[in-house]
């Protein structure tokens, strides 16, 4: 993932130390049905499409924009799929530590020929839910919370025990 222009200059003066970051992905679906899927340069892993939002941009708005800038597909974002802390920091081979919040939209393509638009990923394709490659349980799970009608997945706050 191309670091933002952004965390550069956090980083600049935060060093290395942890960072939680305001993650989205997307499940972008054709009019077959089929799910859009990137293979990752940094892991070689497929996966649905996902990236940081910009400061000020709206959640739906960096979807659509991570979606063209990895694949060259025009969507809309359709619904909040789940919303999701991301249970462990990630630490990058450079030091940094990162954690994110990811919110998942469903979206539907518009548009656009699916191909590699950056240097994210090295591989871009329509796949049927059927015939899915091997992903992780990151991407398996916001398919599987897309193709259903809602609501959005969150895991509810656990309820504190009563007092004395």
């Amino acid at each position: 993932m191309a670091t933002p222009e952004f965390i550069r200059d956090i980083r600049a003066t935060a060093g290395h130390q942890l960072l939680l970051l305001p993650g989205v992905s997307a499940v972008v679906f054709d009019e077959e049905g089929r799910v859009l899927l990137v293979r990752r340069a940094d892991s070689g892993d497929w996966s649905i499409i996902g990236g940081i939002a910009e400061p000020g941009e709206e959640p739906a708005l960096t979807a659509v924009r991570e979606v063209y800038e990895e694949t060259a597909v025009r969507c809309t974002a359709e619904r909040v799929v789940l919303v999701q802390g991301m249970p462990k920091p990630v630490t990058y081979p450079n030091g940094d530590v990162c954690q994110y919040m990811d919110i998942c939209f469903r979206c539907h393509a518009t548009g656009g020929e699916a191909r590699v638009n950056d240097d994210e990923s090295v591989e871009v394709g329509w796949f049927a839910l059927d015939a899915l490659p091997e992903l992780k349980e990151f991407s398996r799970f916001r398919i599987q919370q897309a193709l259903t009608e809602g609501p959005a997945w969150f895991r509810p706050a656990a309820t504190p025990e009563p007092a004395g």
